[in-house]
């Protein structure tokens, strides 16, 4: 059986991101390492998926600039994250000073709304529609 173990986003700024991830949406740290050059920060669910982590990946390289520049020119989140209740989070966060780009929506099976991250991302938050 395969399984996600780490998944990416690029950010401009590894620490600036570190903190958004952690004080504003909760996640906690699992590796902060100090690479000299740079730092290897990962982040995962707040005591759940121990085996899920989410990589804050410098993105100063061209690559990871023409990448995270066209997903935000085109409008388009570059990972989603699940929630339980996306109006209470939406709340929450706005009253944190969170940037929405779009506020929660009704999409088919999901109720979704798009948050800006601070680092060159669009966040999307989903949440299961009841039927």
């Amino acid at each position: 059986m395969i399984k996600i173990a780490m998944t990416g986003v690029y950010v401009d700024d590894v620490r600036k991101a570190h903190a958004f991830y952690t004080d504003v949406l909760g996640f906690e740290t699992r590796n902060n390492i100090d690479l000299g050059h740079d730092l290897f920060v990962t982040v995962g669910a707040a005591g759940a998926q121990q085996d899920v982590e989410l990589l804050l990946e410098p993105g100063g390289n061209p690559i990871a600039q023409n990448y995270t520049r066209a997903l935000r020119e085109a409008g388009l989140p570059c990972i989603v994250f699940s929630v339980d209740d996306l109006r209470a989070e939406y709340e929450r966060l706005t009253g944190l000073g969170v940037t929405f780009t779009a506020p929660p929506t009704e999409q088919g099976p999901v109720l979704s709304a798009v948050l800006d991250d601070t680092v060159g991302n669009l966040i999307q938050l989903a949440q299961p529609m009841q039927p």
